[in-house]
C-alpha cells in the first residue's frame, strides 16, 4: 500500500502549481509518456524550474459531466495525498484518465499515478543527463 506523501498536510495549499491555459498542456505533450493501469502521465522538464506544476484532462469519452468531474476529484486527491512527493522541481506534468479511474479502488489509483511519476521522473533524468552529456 502506498505510503501518503510526507507533505499531506489536511487544507494546506498544494506544493505544486498548476497548468491552467492550453499552451502549457501542449508543450507537456512534446515530453514523455508513461501509461499506467488507470492513467496515462505526460511529463516535460521545463526550462525556467521553479516548483512542479499539474494538469489533469479527462475526455467527454469517460462520460458526462457528472462523472468526469467525480474523476477529476478522484485524481487530485490520490496526487495530494500519496504523489505530490513525488513530482520533481522544474517538470510539468499532465495525467490523462482512462473510463477505468471511475471505478478503480483508490488505493490501486494512488500507486498507478505515483509510480508513473516515478518513472516519469527517470526517463525526464536520462533525458537531462544525456542532454548534459552532449554539451560538454
Amino acid at each position: 500500500m502506498p505510503e501518503p506523501a510526507k507533505n499531506a498536510v489536511p487544507d494546506a495549499p498544494p506544493s505544486y502549481g498548476l497548468l491552467r491555459h492550453r499552451r502549457e498542456f501542449l508543450s507537456v505533450r512534446r515530453g514523455t509518456r508513461v501509461r499506467g493501469a488507470y492513467v496515462l502521465l505526460e511529463a516535460a522538464c521545463r526550462s525556467e524550474g521553479g516548483r512542479p506544476r499539474l494538469g489533469l484532462t479527462v475526455s467527454k469519452k469517460n462520460g458526462n459531466a457528472v462523472r468526469r468531474n467525480r474523476i477529476k476529484r478522484r485524481l487530485r486527491e490520490a496526487v495530494r495525498t500519496h504523489a505530490a512527493g513525488d513530482m520533481a522541481d522544474g517538470n510539468d506534468y499532465v495525467i490523462v484518465s482512462t473510463s477505468k479511474a471511475l471505478h478503480a479502488p483508490f488505493e490501486a489509483l494512488c500507486a498507478d499515478i505515483s509510480s508513473a511519476l516515478k518513472q516519469a521522473n527517470l526517463k525526464l533524468q536520462r533525458w537531462r543527463d544525456s542532454a548534459e552529456k552532449d554539451r560538454t
